[in-house]
């Protein structure tokens, strides 16, 4: 059965990577907002950084769109199930607009653009050119016209002569017209960057300053009005009604996660897939708590900065030893990227070793460079607690570090057919009940990742006499 629905949307692309498409859907949700509209944001591809900003703008969940992951069907029907009929729909890009998988922009934003049936609106940058920008739009516009460019957003622009010449130039040679012009803004020093892309909103201290600079300085150079005609103008978005995964009964199991700053990589899905199979999902601080927490049947451990956080969560020997006893003991954990620094023995960082809570038999060192970046495709071999054997499982991996080379080499479920994964061309270290690997999995492209949670806690449970 097909769903078919009005659905106001635009898609925010840019030229390239580090084109000002966050601040400008930033802007765009914040000042929807500020006018009494019904914003959802959503962002394509895997990444955990831009959309917890985007969440942080919009006041509800961002979602990720990506159809390397899920496929375009299933991206259309995840607009569809969380997007908003009254209202903005915003969708953020990633890289440059044709870039994707392989030379042909496979999985690219404009692909995706074109299966949600959505308008674009291009960031572009004015820095040190004038005619050339109109050059840069056009071949755009030609190199797919089946990609809908409905405006274009200059950032940064120069002052108000480069602007005319920018504006003059676009709409007389592309035809389009542009609907904003964001001068050099303090609002894009507020936010620093650092190895992973940007600091999460959950580090950042400046949060009610930077929501007022942005309005001052970039909402206020944008045509709202216009932009919101753009999107209602998009036509009834269809896609094929999603039947519910078939998970086993949660209902009873306690499943923690460990929720701070330290770690916040965790796509909403994921742990909705829990709560709606009934299971209790339980946040625990790892900075914080001064021992894991009772009756738990099962950890979930996410992604995040446990390196930058690493003195911290060091100095909480307390929670560290409760972690390694209960996992030793057989308590079923899923840790992914963070979540396996975090049980290796100690992460080094900067110059300096920081134990760690001694899970795994191995320490790790954070890098100047990627040691794994990009999409990631695992072949499961051997016998695990989470995952049937023979699977294949598509993720994505972003990670600054690596394991030192150990006494014994780990033992690992999985071969990496994409990717870098954790050990040798291989990735899911396994020690007992703990899953550790780099790659990050998203519950809707990967339904077995909750199932296997679910089926590991309850015999968990059923051996601690509970279930």
């Amino acid at each position: 059965m097909t769903i078919s629905q009005p659905l106001p949307r635009l898609v925010v692309a840019g030229l390239s990577g580090e084109a000002g498409k966050t601040l400008i859907t930033l802007a765009l949700i914040l000042g929807a907002r500020a006018r009494g509209w019904e914003v959802r944001a959503f962002k394509k591809g895997p990444d955990y950084i831009d959309a917890a900003w985007l969440s942080w703008a919009s006041g509800r969940p961002a979602r990720n769109l990506d159809t390397f992951l899920m496929g375009f069907d299933a991206a259309a029907a995840a607009l569809l199930r969380h997007g908003v009929r009254e209202g903005l729909n915003l969708i953020e890009g990633n890289r440059g607009l044709y870039d994707g998988a392989d030379a042909r922009g496979t999985h690219s934003t404009a692909e995706l653009a074109k299966r949600l049936q959505a308008p674009v609106i291009l960031a572009v940058s004015g820095t040190k050119r004038t005619r050339t920008a109109a050059a840069c739009v056009l071949g755009c516009q030609k190199l797919d016209p089946a990609v809908r460019l409905a405006g274009v957003i200059l950032n940064p622009v120069g002052g108000q002569r480069h602007e005319r010449m920018l504006r003059e130039a676009i709409e007389a040679d592309c035809g389009l017209p542009v609907l904003g012009a964001i001068p050099r803004a303090p609002a894009a020093d507020l936010v620093p960057g650092r190895h992973l892309g940007l600091i999460p909103p959950e580090e950042y201290a400046a949060l009610p300053e930077l929501r007022r600079t942005v309005i001052e300085a970039v909402t206020a150079r944008l045509d709202l009005d216009r932009l919101l005609e753009i999107a209602r103008a998009a036509p009834p978005l269809s896609a094929p009604e999603e039947p519910a995964a078939e998970l086993p009964d949660g209902a009873g199991l306690r499943i923690g996660y460990l929720r701070d700053s330290a770690f916040t990589f965790y796509y909403p899905e994921n742990l909705e897939a829990l709560e709606q199979a009934g299971a209790a999902v339980v946040p625990v601080s790892s900075l914080e708590a001064a021992e894991m927490p009772a009756g738990l049947h099962a950890l979930y451990i996410g992604g995040g900065f446990p390196e930058t956080h690493a003195a911290r969560l060091s100095a909480n020997a307390s929670f560290l030893t409760s972690l390694r006893e209960r996992a030793l003991a057989g308590l079923p954990v899923y840790a992914e990227c963070g979540g396996l620094m975090l049980l290796a023995r100690a992460i080094h960082w900067q110059g300096r070793r920081y134990a760690m809570a001694g899970v795994l038999p191995f320490e790790v060192e954070v890098c100047g460079s990627p040691q794994g970046h990009g999409y990631a495709v695992l072949a499961v071999e051997r016998e695990n607690p989470f995952y049937p054997a023979g699977l294949t499982l598509k993720g994505h991996e972003f990670h600054y570090s690596r394991i030192l080379p150990p006494e014994a080499p780990p033992v690992c479920a999985c071969r990496v057919l994409r990717g870098t994964g954790a050990w040798a061309g291989q990735d899911g270290i396994l020690l007992g009940q703990v899953w550790a690997a780099y790659t990050h999995v998203h519950a809707r492209a990967t339904p077995q990742w909750a199932a296997g949670m679910l089926r590991t806690a309850r015999l968990y449970a059923r051996r601690q006499g509970a279930g």
